[in-house]
């Protein structure tokens, strides 16, 4: 299984805290961010990784090389900023699989792979996404579906009571884009709103760990509580 890490953020609301260094890069438990994600992938079956990067990627590029606990590393380096949509466009182009999981290298959502990828398999899906069951949030948009778990809607940010939210692991089939004409720049999130009619979205839920080190406070407390959920 191959696997599209999301490593291209600035980090901008994280600048108070963790400086010159791409938002994966911040350390947490005296490692990069992103080492726990990579042996999180290798506990989950993933053997190969295609690194969506930009800013300041060398640093990145310099400690993991071409290979990290046995898994084998691919660069899709993005020359300007893509959007989210852009950089899997743009690193898909490297994946040697039809269907590829896509993780966002800033979040860690403790979600078997393999239950995914047989989820999206079974339901013949083009994209499937992980949703995790929320209550009394407004930092996150919500993800609804329907009996069969297809997506129905997408909702924008506001104070929610209860609600589902995007963990932030995808899998997709890659063969999606072939038929889209899409620009060299877009935003992920606006491609999925816009094209619910056009492919098959569908959805699994898993009420697992969750933490989004993005901003200060959840930095913070990833500190404590990561290492008791990897």
């Amino acid at each position: 299984m191959e696997a599209i890490v999301l490593a291209g953020g600035f980090g901008t609301r994280l600048q108070s805290v963790v400086a010159d260094v791409p938002k994966p890069m911040a350390m947490v438990h005296n490692k990069p961010f992103l080492e726990h994600l990579f042996y999180y992938l290798k506990e989950n079956g993933i053997t190969r990784v295609i690194l969506s990067v930009g800013y300041k990627y060398e640093i990145i590029e310099d400690y993991f090389k071409n290979s990290f606990a046995g898994i084998e590393i691919d660069y899709a380096i993005e020359e300007e900023p893509l959007g989210t949509g852009g950089a899997i466009l743009n690193a898909v182009s490297h994946a040697r699989q039809d269907h590829v999981f896509i993780i966002n290298g800033d979040t860690f959502f403790n979600v078997d792979l393999k239950i995914l990828l047989s989820r999206h398999l079974s339901y013949q899906s083009d994209l499937t996404l992980s949703l995790k069951p929320m209550q009394n949030f407004d930092r996150y948009g919500c993800v609804a579906v329907d009996e069969k778990n297809k997506v129905s809607s997408f909702k924008e940010k506001e104070f929610v009571i209860k609600g589902k939210i995007n963990g932030g692991i995808y899998i997709l089939n890659k063969k999606i884009f072939r038929a889209l004409d899409l620009p060299k720049v877009f935003s992920f999130e606006e491609f999925m709103q816009k094209n619910m009619s056009n492919i098959n979205i569908y959805a699994a839920i898993f009420d697992n760990y969750f933490i989004d080190i993005g901003i200060p406070e959840d930095y913070k407390k990833a500190q404590t509580e990561l290492v008791q959920h990897l």
